[in-house]
This record gives C-alpha cells, structure tokens and sequence, in this order.
C-alpha cells in the first residue's frame, strides 16, 4: 500500500512539503491508545531481538536516526512503528531556521537523498518543555537519544558553551545525548572531529554530565581511517560510551543521477562507505566502547552486515522514506527469522553465524 499509493503522492511533492504533510497528519499517532493500536500491527516482540548498550537495554536493535523528528514532535508514531529507540534532533542551543529552501533533494534511481538542512531547531529551552511533557504523559516509549549540534551563529571558538548549554538542558530528558560534530551542513562544523578541538569539546562536556548520561560521537564517513583512529582515541581519553557512524557524505560517487547541489548525501549510495567505517571502528575499537552503525541501511541483510561489523544497533533514515512505515517490522522479521534458521539463541550469535556465512 505505501509503494503503491502513499509513496507516489508523497513523490509528487517537494521532499520537504512531503515530509511537513506526513508530519501534520502523523501527530494523532501521539495519542496513547492510537500508537498502541498502530503498535500491535507494526512492532514484533521476540527476546533474541533484545540488546543491551551503555546499560540501556532496547527491545530490537533498530532505531531512528537523527533528523527525521527534529523537535520531538511525533515520538507516538516512532513507538508505534516497532523501533527500539528514538534519536531526536539534531538540536541547538539557540532557535534557528536553518538554510534556505529548497534544502532536499530525491535521487530516486540511487534510493538516496542530498539535504542541506542546517539544523533546522526550536532550541534547547523548547525541545526540553516538550520532552519534559511527553515524558510526564501516557505515551509507551522506547529509549530515547538527543542529537545536540552547534548553533550556526556561534563561532567556532565558542562552540564549547553553545553545546554545554544544549546538553546540560537536555540531558535530564533524555537517555543518551549524541554529539553532531559531522553534519556537513553548518560552516565549519566538521572542523570539531579534528583531534584538539573534539577531545576539548568532549572533556567540556564530561564535566557537565551531572546525570551520568551515556554520550555517543557522531562521525563523517569521509574521515579518512587515521583520522577516525584519532577519534577514537580522543573518545577513550574521554572516557565517551560509544560513536555512531556515519552521518551524510559529501561524496558523490557512482551516482546514477545526474544533480549538482551541496549538502550531505544518505540512503543507498552511501551504504558501503558506511559499512567500511563500521568495519574499521568496530577492530579499532575492540569492545571497548559502543558502535551504532547508520548508513544505508534498507534491509535486514544490510542490519546483519553493520551488527556483523561490530555494531550493536542500527539507525535507519532514508530507508524509512523509500521502503516506508514497515521498514523496522521488516528488518526485524528477516533477523527473527535468521535467528530462527541458524539456531541463534541472540544477536550476537546471529552476528557470528552471518561472519561465518560470509566466509564460507
């Protein structure tokens, strides 16, 4: 039904136009009876789907990315559609429009998209009333992230108290905060991955996790591996839970369609370059911190294949808008069934089986 009548009415719109329609009619699934109704179609409950992360515990391994509810306005319909957690934001201290319109763009034949939003935000102060309200309500959530980012006002050399500003406000209202310092959207931002100034951010906001919340780094997948090794490092030195790889890529390569607009590129031209980062993050890091692996991620084999790499969770984005709401349903039924056909008792072992499919 989506592929056939939804998806088409949406593709006749300009992406963003499509995104605010489905947005305006999805805020009724905000209404507790009507996401558990949504609920019992959508989720699938099985115990070898469960995951542990940061001492959170998840009921499948498939959530939201960030970007898609930037000011937690639909959190019913996230719950509602089976995902096991939710990443909002990205957020910024201050409120701001974002770039200019047009800001998306469908590259339909490459199942990918170019955006150029530029945190888009009802800042800090609002986000944490709304967040503070929800939570205080009906609504059955699953963990719930905050993808904070740097106002674009503020200069780079202020960035630190732009970004404590948004963590120390949104930190008691969510379970995880994730730190963007990859969107290649905002002037300068990516400048913040580089060794000095991320381990100076990263301690910056260390000090001011008063609730003991779980941080994670977002990272670009065109950072080359020795860069990456330098985040990494700068994420033990912190003592940071984990990183999520990989944010949009300023890479156009194998492109079927022909376009020329900026901003970062997602959904299934990136898939490889995602996984590859995974890869590389996964035997750099060794167990010793977390790895969300996002990037690309359309099926339940491309889930297997980050969880493989050494992810323990997925997040997905432009999947959702290609393959719609069943999306998470899916991914998780193909791992069931996986599960099912190797004799899997959990993920894990349902990583392991996949490497050794692999080899074989």
């Amino acid at each position: 039904m989506y592929r056939t009548l939804i998806q088409p009415a949406l593709f006749a719109l300009d992406p963003e136009t499509a995104h605010n329609t489905l947005r305006t009619f999805a805020r009724v699934a905000n209404v507790p009876s009507l996401s558990s109704a949504i609920g019992r179609l959508y989720s699938i409950d099985d115990p070898r789907l469960k995951v542990s992360v940061a001492g959170l515990e998840f009921k499948n391994p498939v959530g939201l990315a960030a970007g898609f509810d930037k000011n937690a306005e639909l959190l019913g319909l996230w719950s509602a559609l089976g995902f096991g957690h939710i990443e909002l934001g990205t957020v910024t201290a201050r409120e701001q429009p974002g770039n200019p319109r047009p800001r998306i763009f469908r590259l339909t034949a490459d199942r990918a998209l170019i955006n150029r939003m530029g945190f888009p935000s009802e800042g800090a102060d609002a986000i944490e009333r709304r967040l503070s309200k929800i939570r205080n309500g009906d609504l059955k959530l699953p963990p719930i992230g905050i993808n904070i980012g740097k106002s674009k006002e503020v200069e780079l050399d202020k960035a630190i108290e732009d970004y404590c500003y948004s963590f120390r406000k949104l930190a008691p209202c969510a379970d995880y905060i994730a730190v963007n310092v990859s969107s290649p959207n905002t002037p300068n931002l990516r400048q913040l991955q580089d060794k000095e100034r991320l381990s100076e951010l990263l301690a910056a906001l260390r000090a001011c996790n008063e609730h003991n919340r779980p941080v994670f780094v977002k990272v670009a997948p065109d950072l080359t591996f020795p860069a990456l090794e330098e985040v990494v490092q700068c994420c033990f030195d912190n003592k940071i839970t984990g990183i999520i790889a990989t944010n949009t890529s300023l890479g156009r390569e194998g492109l079927k369609t022909q376009i020329n607009e900026v901003g970062g590129l997602s959904g299934s031209s990136i898939t490889k370059r995602s996984l590859e980062v995974v890869q590389f993050l996964g035997s750099a890091i060794d167990g010793r911190m977390e790895l969300i692996g996002v990037g690309g991620v359309f099926s339940g084999q491309d889930a297997l294949a980050m969880l493989c790499a050494g992810a323990s969770m997925v997040q997905i984005y432009t999947g959702l808008i290609y393959e719609g709401p069943g999306i998470v349903r899916a991914i998780n039924r193909y791992l069931v069934e996986f599960m099912e056909s190797r004799g899997c008792r959990n993920l894990r072992d349902a990583a392991t089986a996949w490497r050794s499919q692999l080899v074989a």
